[in-house]
């Protein structure tokens, strides 16, 4: 065993986009979106293993080897050695729950301490940020994740470029999910006819939402903007038109071949779940509150 190696495990949340509005600048840091999500407590685990023996970076998700071209481009930015990466991810990847930017956060937590960046938090979101747009995964969610709770972002960019976060208010609750397959996010926001729709819908949806900021308006409003995409599948449609049968609010996870839902007045938690089961593997996290 090499006694000179070195590691340090870090974990980020998942995140899930209910809806969003995309602002494009030429330069990454200052590229982003604005919109509202949920902050999950299930998320990524990255191990970063420095070593004289490690000769070339390698990133590993679930036991599989990957180009992971995000997390490629933070290390290249943060690092100035090669080095081993071991992610495993709690949630599902490519389909809509944030995946790319929690591995891209918790790596950026693990670069830090392990060769002594001394960067605050906001400079490794700015960074994890980079990375995301440059190698085409998300364009929100690091800054979400790294806040926590139900967050809308009411300016693009890392708030080290001037953006700027607000929070629901809320108490903790839980989110059932059911993930029926991918959208690639690098595919779908190249498509002109796709990014007109969201940048209309999500401007409608944010006006709304920021004139009654609660769970529920957050929930209407997101299954508002799914339908005006259009990306939704026959799968997503029966599965948030059966939790509306039973009284709960759900809609697409963005972007991802997904549904998220939450509890209703009428509607327990239990029998959330069990609807939702019919369709697929149901996981649930809980969302952090405010109290």
């Amino acid at each position: 065993m090499d006694t000179k190696q070195k590691f340090v495990t870090c974990f980020a949340p998942g995140h899930i986009t209910g809806f969003f509005t995309i602002h494009e600048n030429d330069y990454p840091s200052l590229k982003g979106t604005t919109g509202c999500g949920l902050v999950l407590n299930r998320g990524v685990t990255v191990k970063v293993c420095s070593s004289p023996d490690i000769t070339e970076t390698e990133i590993f998700l679930n036991g599989s080897k990957k180009q992971a071209p995000v997390t490629s481009h933070l290390v290249a930015s943060l690092s100035c050695e090669p080095v081993r990466i071991e992610s495993h991810a709690d949630i599902p990847v490519g389909c809509g729950f944030g995946a790319s930017g929690a591995g891209a956060m918790a790596t950026s937590y693990c670069l830090n301490d392990l060769f002594s960046l001394g960067l605050t938090q906001n400079e490794l979101v700015e960074a994890a940020h980079v990375a995301e747009v440059v190698g085409g995964g998300g364009l929100g969610d690091v800054e979400a994740q790294a806040h926590g709770g139900i967050v809308i972002r009411k300016r693009p960019a890392p708030v080290t470029k001037g953006g700027l976060l607000d929070r629901i208010v809320s108490p903790s609750f839980s989110v059932h999910c059911v993930a029926l397959g991918k959208l690639s996010t690098k595919k779908t926001l190249s498509d002109s006819s796709v990014t007109g729709k969201i940048n209309i819908a999500g401007k409608t949806a944010m006006k709304n939402l920021l004139l009654n900021p609660t769970i529920e308006e957050f929930m209407l409003q997101s299954r508002s903007f799914s339908f005006e995409l259009g990306l939704l599948s026959k799968g997503t449609k029966d599965i948030i038109e059966a939790v509306e049968n039973v009284g709960g609010f759900a809609s697409q996870a963005m972007l991802g071949d997904a549904v998220f839902a939450i509890a209703g007045p009428e509607c327990t938690d239990t029998v959330l779940r069990e609807v939702m089961s019919e369709f697929g593997t149901v996981f649930s996290s809980t969302v952090a509150g405010t109290d």
